[in-house]
């Protein structure tokens, strides 16, 4: 990865990076990242001077193919952590356990709080769980990072990246919760650490925050699109009984 993608990043793409040095050398810390874009898992580990390890979907790893196996083999190449999430609750507690684990080992842990993608760019309320659990569980300090410009690259839903666009990575100064350590299972408190987290991210992105999960704004939007369809249908066929 640090040796073979890292550099071909950088000759194609040209990314910048700004507040490396508010990554620490060494010790445990939690990024906690804005996600815009599939190439975010490519960017932000790759060009982080130390291994970050990040949950990823159990689908990643069993893909079928070419492209699946590729896949797989990038993913296991990193690090990355797989986790099921046939089972919604079960597969919460297992990332928390596995982000844990890897603090403990003194290494760097990424979340992405919002806990999909954007589908427009916007920055979504934070789902409590995993990232305050485990920052409160472990004191390790929580370091905002907003991906600039990844959504342009590449889109949600396309393969190929465009070129000519200049990601970049913004990175914040690391945010210190050890005043609520112990208190991992107040779900307000777990709330109040979420919200300030994401409100560094929204500063340093400069993005417009919507106060609803990600996911539901998913829901939305393809329901508009599904309304938006059935509409231009009624509108076609009243005008191909006005031409009869």
């Amino acid at each position: 990865m640090k040796m073979i993608v890292a550099p071909l990043l950088k000759i194609f793409f040209r990314p910048w990076v700004e507040g490396m040095d508010n990554i620490p050398e060494e010790g445990p810390a939690i990024l906690a990242s804005n996600h815009l874009s599939f190439s975010d898992s490519f960017f932000l580990p790759a060009l982080m001077r130390r291994r970050v390890t990040f949950i990823a979907k159990s689908e990643y790893f069993t893909g079928t193919g070419i492209k699946g196996k590729l896949t797989a083999a990038f993913f296991r190449g990193v690090g990355q952590l797989p986790v099921d999430r046939s089972g919604v609750r079960g597969a919460g507690e297992a990332a928390i356990r596995s982000g844990i684990e890897v603090i403990e080992r003194g290494e760097l842990f990424g979340v992405y709080p919002e806990g999909t993608r954007s589908p427009d760019g916007k920055l979504y309320r934070g789902k409590v769980g995993g990232l305050a659990r485990i920052a409160l569980a472990t004191g390790a300090p929580v370091i905002p990072v907003a991906m600039i410009n990844t959504d342009k690259l590449q889109p949600p839903g396309q393969v190929k990246p465009n070129f000519g666009i200049r990601p970049g990575i913004r990175i914040g100064a690391p945010m210190d919760f050890s005043r609520y350590h112990g208190m991992e299972s107040d779900r307000f408190i777990l709330r109040s650490v979420t919200d300030e987290v994401m409100y560094e991210i929204m500063r340093l992105s400069g993005q417009e925050y919507v106060d609803i999960y990600a996911t539901a704004a998913k829901r939305r939007l393809q329901d508009a699109g599904k309304q938006a369809k059935k509409q231009a249908k009624k509108q076609g066929d009243a005008q191909g009984d006005d031409d009869q």
